[in-house]
């Protein structure tokens, strides 16, 4: 009796470790994902900066070659 009363209470604690294990796996993978979404979300603030930067330039430019004539 009390062998099968271990093997069960092995067998119950063993469960709690592969769902500890897939829980920490599928935490990981989701953070994966957010690093993943924000370098994206970086790249697209960054692409919209350098066409902000470069209207504004190009304003500029052009209010000096109004000015100059």
């Amino acid at each position: 009796m009390r062998c099968i009363l271990a093997a069960f209470a092995i067998a119950a604690l063993g469960g709690c470790g592969l769902e500890t294990a897939s829980t920490a796996a599928t935490a990981a993978a989701i953070k994966k994902q957010e690093l993943e979404q924000g370098k994206k979300t970086m790249e697209q603030a960054k692409e919209k900066i350098g066409q902000a930067m470069e209207l504004q330039q190009q304003r500029a430019n052009s209010a000096t070659e109004s000015a100059d004539k």
